[in-house]
């Protein structure tokens, strides 16, 4: 049986984090690429990691590179590469900047990885998964975006803090944009199947999904730099689920139209919002609707205009990618 291949484009913290997981949990053959000016790098990472296989016991395959050609026939492409936005920078000059990346990107994954599913983690995500699409020409279910999961992640995390339990206990649901456009949804949250509002005050539970919107920004202050392991860790569980045909229903950036009155009967004109999907290996294979009450609708219809208008400044910059 062949092994799944993950390539994953962007040796930086991310990216290496993502092969470090990936191949923790041995999914498959793993491609770390970058730009050649920073082919040593890919490829003294993937070497480190493949010389922890004795000790942590897995087979995977870890291979550094800058050439496209060694992506080909990959499963799964995540798409880590990008700059931060620096201080002064302009949101639309994040988004210039970075549209040319994962558009330069794209092209390559088109071509030698026509087959792979896509997951974008470069900021701003619902910029970067809308030109990822429109580049690379993949059916939509082949196009997702990662921020849902590392969302959900914090969530769990800050509740488990407060209640003294095994996060593992803990499910919970968060859609809408990343950070100030997450749309919380408390009353999907229970530990081992008891609501959490009867175990924690209204107080405590709106703390939990504060600090999860503000998740990142805590972590920057702290380190001067952007989070790393659990958005990595978020986008391997998206991996995972595909590569293994898991049927996961995770939260993720994936096209809607008609879906959570996204664009209603516009044929070929949705975007992608964060919303619960069923992952599998055929990627996103359906988006799962939930109903709203009249506070959640207003928050979700607002994280929607917000990747709207994100969208509109892909396309002003960037006429053809209309």
């Amino acid at each position: 049986m062949r092994r799944a291949k993950i390539s994953i484009i962007g040796a930086g913290n991310v990216g290496a984090t993502c092969a470090h997981w990936a191949a923790a949990k041995e999914l498959g053959d793993i491609v770390l690429l970058d730009i050649p000016e920073k082919e040593g790098v890919a490829k003294g990472k993937a070497l480190d990691l493949m010389q922890c296989g004795p000790i942590e016991e897995f087979d995977s395959r870890v291979t550094g590179t800058s050439d496209y050609k060694d992506i080909q026939d990959s499963d799964v492409v995540v798409i880590t590469a990008g700059l931060p936005r620096k201080p002064g920078m302009s949101r639309d000059d994040l988004i210039t900047t970075n549209v040319k990346i994962v558009r330069a990107v794209s092209e390559q994954v088109a071509k030698f990885a026509p087959g792979a599913v896509v997951i974008v983690v470069s900021n701003p995500l619902d910029a970067m998964v809308y030109t990822a699409w429109k580049v690379t020409g993949f059916p939509t279910s082949r196009i997702l975006g990662q921020a849902g999961a590392l969302d959900v992640a914090r969530f769990r995390t800050f509740l488990a803090m407060e209640l003294g339990c095994s996060v593992e206990d803990i499910q919970s649901l968060l859609l809408g944009g990343h950070g100030d456009d997450m749309v919380p949804l408390p009353r999907f949250t229970s530990v081992h199947g008891i609501p959490i509002d009867q175990l924690l005050s209204k107080e405590v539970i709106d703390r939990c999904v504060q600090r999860a919107k503000v998740g990142g920004g805590e972590i920057v202050q702290l380190m001067g730099t952007s989070a790393y392991y659990a958005p990595a860790s978020g986008t391997i569980q998206m991996v995972e689920a595909i590569v293994k045909d898991k049927k996961r229903i995770l939260p993720c950036a994936a096209y809607c139209e008609d879906a959570y009155g996204v664009s209603p009967g516009q044929k070929g004109q949705g975007y992608f919002v964060g919303v619960p999907c069923v992952l599998g290996s055929a990627g996103m294979e359906k988006v799962v609707e939930v109903k709203f009450q009249p506070e959640e609708r207003k928050l979700m219809d607002e994280s929607i205009s917000h990747v709207k208008d994100l969208v509109s400044t892909v396309r002003k910059i960037f006429p053809d990618l209309a």
